[in-house]
């Protein structure tokens, strides 16, 4: 078959998929999509269109095949790497998961930061950040409750020992001062995996959520992204706060907010889950 006819050809079965894949006819969607493929190989959306089908039937082991071969014919495939993403959380390998997330979210910022892609991925971003949070804290406690109950062990062996030589008194006041600053030690320790409030200036003024994508006014206040030129274009142009006039074109990034988040959820991934 000449290119151009197996292009039109293999154009046609994706339309059609689509179609499928619109009324829930995911078997027959993927059929189609993989005529296609057999005709284009080199077609990266044929391949993203059916892994998202393969998502669809929560078949991840395919979701992820097709995934890498659509990055691997375009590195810059925002639905690949985000199915990839997914595949990948799926088998429980948060950190690949995370990264194929994260990529996924900057490529679609840049190609379209007002789609719907990109807020769908930053959600299933959150979500995956926060497993993996979840995961790590989960051994770190573990870890954290095997060493205190070894240190309150040896106070306790020392305390009994000490108690055989007729010191008594003393040896009781040691050993509770000694258990209760273990006690904060230990409290202290697990402090970066206990939720408590997101400091304010980390969040929007308006949705008073934690920062993803700030930008700062000349008025000097900072708002999420996508909250701010939705007040613009709907509400009026204006800053909400100040009341002062505001155009979308004087909206400039707040990187050190930014910046700032970063290295708090960093060190509480617990918020990721707000």
């Amino acid at each position: 078959m000449a290119p151009s006819l197996a292009l039109s050809t293999a154009e046609k079965l994706r339309k059609d998929g689509n179609t499928y894949f619109k009324k829930d006819r995911f078997a027959a969607a993927i059929d189609a999509y993989t005529e296609a493929i057999t005709l284009c190989p080199n077609v990266p959306v044929y391949w993203t269109n059916r892994a998202l089908c393969h998502r669809k039937r929560n078949d991840w082991t395919k979701v992820e095949e097709d995934s890498r071969k659509a990055i691997q014919l375009d590195h810059n495939s925002v639905k690949g790497n985000y199915m990839l993403g997914l595949a990948l959380l799926q088998k429980q390998e948060y950190a690949e998961g995370v990264k194929a997330l994260e990529r996924a979210l900057d490529l679609g910022r840049g190609a379209n930061p007002e789609g719907y892609m990109v807020e769908e991925i930053w959600q299933e971003l959150s979500k995956a950040k926060y497993m993996e949070w979840e995961d790590t804290s989960s051994k770190r406690s573990w870890e954290l409750q095997n060493l205190k109950e070894d240190c309150e062990t040896a106070l306790k062996e020392k305390h009994d020992a000490l108690q055989v030589e007729g010191f008594l008194d003393e040896v009781a006041t040691t050993y509770m001062k000694q258990l209760e600053a273990l006690g904060r030690v230990f409290e202290k320790a697990a402090e970066a995996d206990t939720p408590s409030e997101v400091p304010d200036y980390l969040c929007c003024k308006i949705t008073l959520d934690i920062f993803r994508d700030p930008v700062i006014t000349p008025s000097g206040v900072t708002y999420e992204r996508s909250v701010i030129r939705h007040h613009l274009e709907k509400v009026g142009k204006f800053d909400p706060i100040t009341r002062e006039p505001l155009d979308q074109s004087e909206l400039i990034p707040n990187f050190a907010i930014k910046e700032a988040v970063q290295a708090y959820i960093q060190q509480h991934g617990w918020a990721y889950g707000t």
